[in-house]
């Protein structure tokens, strides 16, 4: 599953929803996948404030770029929230200085990941396509590269929703009923 909308739109809220629904109906545990990382204290206050808002019985992952890899070496079957694309292709962008090609080859890899993991995944991601041009290269080339991951994802997800003030909507519902 997809699930995409602004900046405090209730995205995560909503994957965390679906996760605790998929508990009930598979057991399985859930393992919350971050790639966001604490550089500094406001984003450090907002991880804690997070993670304190989870059951205590879910596992958190800090993996800011190889989420390909994490999904494909994990044996058990579980539930995972994968939370955000957003940071993760910033982390690609900042930390690996990808350029063009390596950030088609990551989001390959990734694409792959998700389609033949074991695991129940809901994918969280911005949208970032509906704001103004970016005036720099390096946002456009940010806005550029999420934009394909987005589709990609949402391209090859079971379900795709957006959500919109803590509201969600199933778009690919949307697709079947609309030309």
């Amino acid at each position: 599953m997809f699930v995409l909308g602004g900046a405090r739109s209730g995205k995560s809220h909503f994957a965390e929803q679906w996760a605790k629904k998929k508990v009930q109906e598979s057991g399985r545990d859930v393992v919350y996948l971050a790639t966001g990382q604490a550089l500094d204290d406001e984003m450090q206050t907002r991880i804690e404030k997070h993670q304190a808002e989870r059951p205590a019985t879910w596992m958190t992952q800090e993996v800011p770029c190889e989420v390909a890899t994490w999904l494909v070496e994990q044996r058990e079957a579980r539930i995972v929230i994968l939370d955000c694309l957003s940071l993760l292709v910033s982390n690609w962008l900042f930390y690996e200085e990808a350029n063009e090609a390596r950030l088609q080859e990551r989001t390959l890899q990734l694409v792959q990941a998700l389609q033949e993991t074991k695991h129940h995944v809901v994918v969280v991601s911005n949208e970032v396509g509906q704001g103004i041009v970016p005036g720099d290269g390096l946002s456009r080339r940010y806005r550029d590269a999420l934009g394909i991951l987005n589709q990609q994802v949402a391209q090859r997800a079971d379900a795709v929703y957006v959500v919109f003030a803590g509201m969600a909507v199933d778009v690919k519902k949307l697709r079947e009923v609309l030309p």
